[in-house]
């Protein structure tokens, strides 16, 4: 008969663990050691940062009111000069009201060698420091942007878009300026045409119509402007006429001092960049019309170069200071 199966010996059994036994006490422990031990390294760690973070704040170091980890802000100590004549920089308010001639017109005006713009006018002498004008008629000068309007230029690159703008200067007591310039910038352009009408600054001549009572209170003669297509015709006119004119010329004619005058005007009027130019260039010509009260013979004067020659001769002397001088 086939041999029996014998049962395992009674070691082997006891050795085979049972799927239904929980593991020994032993090995619990020890993994309840190895967590305990990770849990205590991190503990550790944390402890060690936060000891390094006191060491630094203590010390100057990193941190910042838990605002993060940078560096500190650093106290800088200005120390003040003893003389501001070595200060060097842009942005300086104390030299932004300094004016410093270029040309010897600049000079004799600067030291009051010139009393006023006539002066210059009967000379025509022409003015390149936009300066001279602020330094005679000062407070009493108005600017008015009559138009900006951008303008293009067709390049290999694409097309190149400035901003034109037209402004008038006057003082409203027979001074008149245009200026036209193009900039990138709008606020470049009104700048830059502001100083060109002062520069452009022009007189007008007054006069009546009728009798010759009060003040001068119109233009003295017709005359007429021209721009492009746009023509401007001024007729005097009699006391509380008051401009007859377009809204563009009677700012023009106001800023130039014309409290009465009759206009007349032809072309494309729309244009207001012609229509500004051509009022501005027929009040240019009202003393180029020679009448009968301007033909009496002027005793001319030195002109101001001659007169001044001395003082334009003088050199300025340069004093080299150092700096333990101050």
């Amino acid at each position: 008969p086939p041999l029996a199966r014998s049962a395992p010996p009674a070691a082997s059994r006891d050795l085979a663990p049972r799927a239904s036994e929980s593991p020994r006490d032993g090995e619990k422990d020890d993994r309840r050691d190895e967590k305990g031990d990770e849990k205590d390294d991190g503990k550790d760690d944390e402890e060690g940062d936060a000891r390094r973070d006191d060491d630094r704040d203590a010390e100057g170091g990193r941190g910042r009111d838990d605002r993060g980890r940078g560096a500190p802000r650093r106290v800088v100590v200005v120390r003040k000069r003893k003389s501001d004549d070595f200060d060097r920089g842009r942005g300086r308010d104390d030299d932004k009201d300094k004016w410093t001639p270029c040309t010897k017109l600049g000079r004799l005006v600067q030291q009051g060698k010139i009393k006023s713009l006539e002066h210059i006018y009967l000379f025509s002498i022409p003015i390149k420091e936009y300066q001279i004008v602020e330094h005679f008629i000062g407070p009493a000068l108005t600017d008015e942007v009559m138009k900006i309007m951008p303008v293009q230029k067709q390049t290999s690159a694409g097309q190149r878009m400035r901003f034109k703008a037209f402004v008038v200067v006057g003082d409203s007591d027979g001074h008149i300026g245009l200026g036209v310039k193009a900039c990138k910038e709008v606020a470049h352009s009104i700048q830059g045409s502001m100083i060109l009408a002062k520069l452009n600054m022009v007189p007008v001549r007054r006069g009546y119509w009728g009798g010759k009572i009060g003040a001068p209170h119109t233009i003295p003669t017709k005359i007429t402007g021209k721009c492009g297509s746009v023509s401007v015709r001024l007729v005097p006119a009699p006391k509380g006429a008051g401009i007859v004119a377009a809204i563009t010329a009677k700012k023009v004619l106001a800023m130039a001092g014309v409290k009465d005058v009759f206009t007349s005007t032809t072309g494309s009027t729309k244009t207001l960049g012609n229509f500004v130019k051509a009022t501005y260039f027929a009040l240019k010509k009202t003393y180029g019309f020679l009448s009968p009260e301007l033909w009496r013979e002027t005793a001319f004067s030195k002109p101001p170069a001659q007169e001044f020659t001395d003082f334009l001769s003088m050199k300025k002397e340069i004093s080299h200071k150092t700096r333990e001088e101050y």
